[in-house]
């Protein structure tokens, strides 16, 4: 590496270290959006582990690639909308923030 990639990549690595105290605006959401995708990728991954996927030999390349398969589902499922549990997190996680405001009042 170069002493010019070397720099922008310290750049980049100072400029996304976080403040403390400082959350991001959209901190709540992001955290629903990701939850529902990691929810999501575990269901279809449960739901793929009963579907005979045929002759990949049952080993460790087939578990690899059946997670993978749950996991690229489940992102484009959410990118869609999801199944509305991002919406239900985020209103939760809102609730929450709203009351400890409240407290510190």
């Amino acid at each position: 590496m170069d002493i010019k990639t070397a720099m922008a990549a310290l750049q980049v690595t100072q400029a996304q270290q976080a403040q403390p105290g400082a959350a991001a605006p959209d901190a709540p959401s992001s955290a629903a959006r990701e939850f529902e995708k990691m929810y999501l990728t575990q269901m279809f991954d449960e739901m793929l582990k009963e579907v005979d996927i045929g002759s990949l030999g049952a080993g460790t390349a087939e578990e690899h690639w059946r997670y993978f398969l749950a996991e690229a589902t489940a992102e484009q499922l959410a990118a869609q909308g999801g199944i509305g549990l991002a919406q239900q997190v985020g209103r939760a996680l809102d609730a929450y923030d709203t009351t400890r405001k409240l407290g510190e009042s």
